[in-house]
């Protein structure tokens, strides 16, 4: 067997069932001719962003995305995705084809190992076949370990049509859990029944490490209040007494007051990355930071108490260690915390309750997402938000129940994101109902990916929000906006979604989002077509924030 045979054998063998993929890779014909099903996008960002959103979903079970492309215009259109895949820590297989080991060094040859390795965590290139077992036992052992992130296997063409002989040498990478050491732990957990108002900082670490049934019980346990990270939101069921709600930089007034007000933070799941996208831990806090990346501890906010290890492996240990210090009861329920969290709550409700509630038409933005949060079985559905406004506007008010339930994202926010990402989502777990929910400019960079999703049978809905511009935008191009309307789009997107096998469905009347919604349920199942809900919507500059 030549190089690519031997790879998409490796695949096969190690439980792959699908590549997302855009062609010319001899890969392609390989991994197809082994029952792995190849699915060709409409470009690359599109495969890439499906293999981030199946692995989202995934990687806790050992299972992960991976697209494969041509060299040369594939691998340099395909950055975008792995940047943002880079950003969010989401483990996905890169395998990019490359024209040859005889033009590795020629300018002005793209090289994808030297242009690609400040945004993966691992790069490789096949430049022996039989180095090919190897590296390719190397980059899926990265895929398990450690922080998580995209790996990239270089496939040189001339190498990759040689014959194999050593695919038997591949063997199967174990995935190893890390733990803390119990003084680092037990001193956590002390200071943490000492502190006044302490609050726990849960980021996407506890869903990769399916650690969610161990947050709530420490939160229980401890009586201590939990805040998830945008990645990290549906850690915790949203509707849990002690949720104050997802740090996006909007978000539910709650989690402004207990960040605020706290002095000690605890920190698990999380790198605690600074970005434009999110909230700052506020300064004079004590924090303890649990990472499985001791890169993290220190890099950008000083760390009192630093844990590294993954994040179930540590809430266990967190829990056995709270009973150990204060009963295997933990602290009596403590109404009080929980009635102040209700307060705020029922208060910050009451302030939006005229644009939750609005009646405008066009429709107001908040009016949309309140009657999204009334409409979908939170239980069955996977949501996620795209860029911009759709993301800051829905992100504090959706509620997240089981974990996977919804898919936050955004240490970079790459605009089209949404609609692939939920196309892997699908793949990944058929018996959802997969929502993206997005802009008009957003629709523009990955709308025809709807057609993929009908060919792929991983039917989809989109809720676009038609505002006929890029919202926000008025504000910081004045003149470009309001001489020359360099921001403001239109179109029909109900109408492109049934140009490109789908259904459309228009909505101007806040009455109507709720049967619509059921309607797309029922095309997306019992007709397998995707759905798009095109929604006449005003722009609206108002967002959930109360920093100082």
């Amino acid at each position: 067997m030549n190089g690519y045979d031997a790879i998409a054998r490796i695949l096969k063998n190690q439980g792959f069932e699908w590549l997302a993929c855009f062609p010319a890779n001899p890969l392609i014909e390989a991994v197809a001719k082994q029952g792995i099903r190849p699915i060709v996008f409409r470009q690359e960002r599109g495969g890439i962003m499906a293999a981030d959103g199946f692995s989202r979903l995934m990687a806790e079970k050992g299972q992960y995305g991976v697209f494969a492309c041509q060299g040369g215009p594939g691998v340099e259109n395909a950055f975008g995705g792995f940047a943002q895949a880079w950003a969010d820590g989401v483990p996905i297989l890169f395998l990019p084809d490359a024209p040859g080991t005889d033009k590795t060094d020629t300018k002005p040859n793209f090289s994808a190992p030297q242009n690609y390795a400040h945004i993966m965590k691992w790069t490789g290139s096949i430049n022996n076949s039989e180095r090919i077992s190897g590296l390719m036992r190397q980059a899926i052992s990265e895929l398990k370990n450690g922080r998580p992130g995209p790996v990239m296997l270089e496939m040189q063409r001339d190498v990759m049509g040689e014959e194999v002989s050593n695919i038997d040498e591949f063997g199967t990478p174990e995935s190893y859990v890390t733990a803390p050491s119990k003084s680092e732990l037990r001193a956590a957990v002390k200071v943490l029944i000492n502190a006044k108002k302490p609050v726990i900082w849960a980021g996407q670490g506890v869903l990769y490490s399916s650690a969610s049934d161990k947050l709530t019980e420490f939160a229980e346990l401890s009586q201590i209040p939990v805040i998830t990270t945008m990645p990290g939101k549906s850690a915790i069921d949203e509707r849990h007494p002690l949720s104050l709600g997802a740090a996006n930089r909007t978000a539910p007034k709650a989690v402004w007051e207990w960040l605020k007000s706290s002095d000690v933070i605890f920190c698990i799941g999380s790198s605690l990355t600074k970005t434009n996208y999110g909230i700052d831990i506020p300064d004079g806090k004590t924090l303890i930071h649990s990472t499985n990346n001791s890169a993290d501890i220190n890099k950008e906010y000083p760390t009192d108490i630093g844990m590294v290890g993954d994040a179930r492996k540590t809430l266990c240990m967190m829990v056995d260690e709270i009973k150990g210090q204060i009963g295997d009861e933990g602290r009596k329920i403590d109404m009080s915390v929980q009635e102040a969290i209700a307060e705020v709550k029922q208060e910050w409700l009451d302030e939006w309750d005229s644009l939750l509630n609005s009646d405008m038409r066009p429709i107001n933005p908040y009016r949309l997402v309140h009657e999204i949060n009334k409409a979908v079985d939170h239980e069955t559905t996977v949501f996620t938000h795209d860029a911009g406004h759709p993301r800051d506007q829905v992100m504090p008010f959706y509620t997240a129940t089981l974990p996977h339930s919804y898919i936050g994202w955004g240490k970079s926010t790459h605009l089209g994101y949404g609609i692939p990402l939920m196309i892997g989502a699908k793949i990944a777990d058929p018996a959802k109902f997969c929502v993206n929910f997005m802009g008009d400019a957003a629709f523009g960079m990955s709308g025809l990916d709807l057609e993929t999703a009908n060919r792929a049978g991983a039917p989809i809905t989109t809720i676009l929000l038609n505002n006929g511009t890029m919202g926000g935008y008025n504000r910081s191009l004045p003149t470009a906006m309001g001489e020359f309307g360099a921001g403001n789009m239109t179109g029909d997107y109900a109408a492109v979604a049934e140009a490109l096998g789908g259904i459309g469905i228009k909505v101007e009347d806040p009455a109507e989002i709720g049967p619509a919604l059921t309607k797309a349920r029922q095309i997306n199942f019992d007709d397998g077509q995707s759905v798009l809900i095109d929604v006449k919507t005003q722009q609206e500059l108002k967002f959930s924030t109360y920093s100082d």
